[in-house]
């Protein structure tokens, strides 16, 4: 059995086009899945399927054997990259989830200052941050929101798999859908006009955020990072399977500093992944809390 994925090729002789069978498709979804740690579960597989042989198209690839022997072999990487760029969803957009951008600054941030000294760096990860609305949330509602913002360093990470959305981050340009929560007032002291329709964050916000491309699953790279206070890790980890959750929970286990925060999706849950955490309700949401030293 196969799944047939269409491909229209620039000249319509249709040598775009081929089939990816069952087996193809395990081979690729098994590859896929110990480089990135996403699994890709049976319902995406039309979607899968067509972004490979798009890919496959555009590199002169006719089949699946020969795309999937150019991936495999391409020692520098960059197809892999492409190919992750094409098939990693990023649906965001401002103060997404605000009632924890309001735990943030309530109750998160207290807690994080009162174990340090004014003049300390805190350190907040988006991970992943895809196209940026996320990060640069984050830095709107501790600037607007947290009376001792001024007291601290605060530093803003923001990494994601996905070269393109980094790309789109840094530029920080969006249009009307990723501002349906931003009121006027935050409009004009972040952002300015970009062309006719869009808005780009403004110069200072932009350059206060340290964007970086990581892969979760690659624990080396996960421990670079550490003395993170807090890390927004939303909605990512459902698309990985038990055993990649477990290991990407770890490794923000090892990089949070004791008593740092983790914050997640609204459908993800903590306890079914790991033990190493402690559940707080901090305002209207629960947030995972890496153990105190001693306690």
């Amino acid at each position: 059995m196969a799944v047939r994925a269409l491909a229209e090729s620039s000249d319509g002789d249709g040598r775009g086009d081929f089939e990816i069978t069952n087996e193809e498709f395990i081979k690729f979804r098994d590859f896929f899945y110990a480089k990135t740690g996403v699994q890709f579960a049976e319902s995406k597989r039309y979607f899968v399927d067509k972004r490979i042989v798009e890919r496959a198209r555009d590199r002169a690839c006719y089949s699946f054997r020969q795309y999937f022997m150019l991936l495999r072999t391409d020692a520098s990487g960059t197809e892999m990259q492409q190919l992750i760029n094409l098939l990693t969803v990023n649906e965001t957009y401002f103060f997404r989830e605000n009632y924890q951008l309001e735990s943030l600054v309530r109750f998160v941030l207290p807690q994080i200052a009162a174990r340090k000294r004014p003049g300390d760096t805190i350190r907040i990860w988006s991970l992943p941050c895809s196209t940026g609305e996320e990060p640069y949330s984050i830095a709107i509602a501790v600037l607007d929101e947290w009376a001792q913002s001024d007291q601290f360093q605060i530093e803003i990470l923001a990494s994601d798999l996905d070269t393109r959305v980094l790309a789109s981050a840094r530029s920080g340009v969006y249009g009307e859908r990723s501002l349906q929560n931003v009121g006027l007032d935050v409009r004009k002291r972040y952002f300015t006009r970009h062309g006719l329709r869009d808005h780009q964050i403004i110069p200072e916000l932009r350059e206060s955020i340290d964007f970086f491309q990581l892969n979760i699953a690659n624990k080396a790279e996960m421990a670079r990072h550490r003395n993170v206070d807090i890390i927004f890790c939303r909605n990512l980890l459902i698309y990985f399977d038990d055993v990649s959750r477990r290991e990407a929970v770890a490794s923000m286990f090892e990089s949070l500093v004791p008593g740092g925060f983790v914050f997640l999706g609204h459908s993800e849950s903590m306890s079914r992944m790991s033990s190493l955490f402690v559940p707080r309700r901090l305002g209207d949401c629960t947030v995972s809390q890496r153990p105190l030293e001693g306690k």
